[in-house]
């Protein structure tokens, strides 16, 4: 999957249960319509959304399940059950949380990088990191991409965003690890994009920006009623 998104976008098609948009039709429908406006991937969460899309169009995905457990502050594919939903989903890649946080059940990173070699090794492992450190770690673990998707959304470093300090974040991660670093998080403008790949990102993710109509709506509206 890594050669097809190479210096490419990547659109994340995802709606959680309480939002408008949530049904796995609606988002192989919003994938579609991505892949028509020249996307080279899609990230998706859920195996019913994942299997749907790959109905619709024939661009690799990037596969998560989003599932909160109350042993841990990780949710994104946190443990076997969701890595045995995504095999069976039939996605490209398998995205997981690759922080250094301590995970549901006990269950540690390299347990999950090393289940997932062993039931599938043709699929890749993307870690979605929020540190250096964390970078690092998933590099020496074996992982095929890095990507920036939880800087700013854990305790340590809660209100970051990627593109601050002219995307100062991705410039380190770069000097520190060899595999490919895809950019993701609050990159809400075409600008942006060209940015993180103008910098050396290998390829970049943007979601709300583009599937979210409800955030997108309150940005314009927030815009118009400000003093």
């Amino acid at each position: 999957m890594l050669e097809q998104i190479s210096h490419g976008l990547v659109v994340s098609c995802q709606a959680l249960e309480n939002e408008p948009l949530h049904s796995s039709y609606i988002m192989s429908k919003m994938a579609l319509a991505a892949k028509l406006g020249g996307a080279v991937g899609i990230r998706a969460n859920s195996k019913q959304d994942i299997i749907s899309i790959k109905k619709e169009v024939n661009l690799p995905v990037v596969g998560i399940v989003k599932r909160d457990y109350s042993d841990s502050e990780v949710f994104i594919t946190a443990t076997k059950k969701e890595v045995d939903e995504l095999i069976e989903s039939g996605c490209e890649m398998i995205a997981m949380d690759a922080t250094l946080r301590e995970r549901p059940n006990e269950t540690t990173l390299l347990e999950l990088v090393s289940y997932v070699r062993e039931k599938n090794a043709k699929v890749q492992l993307m870690a979605d990191i929020a540190t250096v450190e964390d970078a690092i770690q998933a590099e020496q673990l074996g992982f095929d991409c890095v990507s920036t998707t939880l800087y700013g959304y854990t305790k340590e470093t809660k209100g970051y965003k990627l593109y601050e300090n002219d995307f100062e974040f991705l410039k380190t991660i770069l000097k520190n690890v060899s595999i490919p670093i895809v950019a993701e998080g609050n990159i809400i403008t075409p600008e942006m994009a060209k940015n993180v790949l103008r910098i050396g990102a290998y390829s970049v993710v943007v979601g709300g920006a583009i599937t979210r109509p409800q955030q997108i709506t309150s940005r314009f509206v927030e815009e118009v009623m400000r003093d």
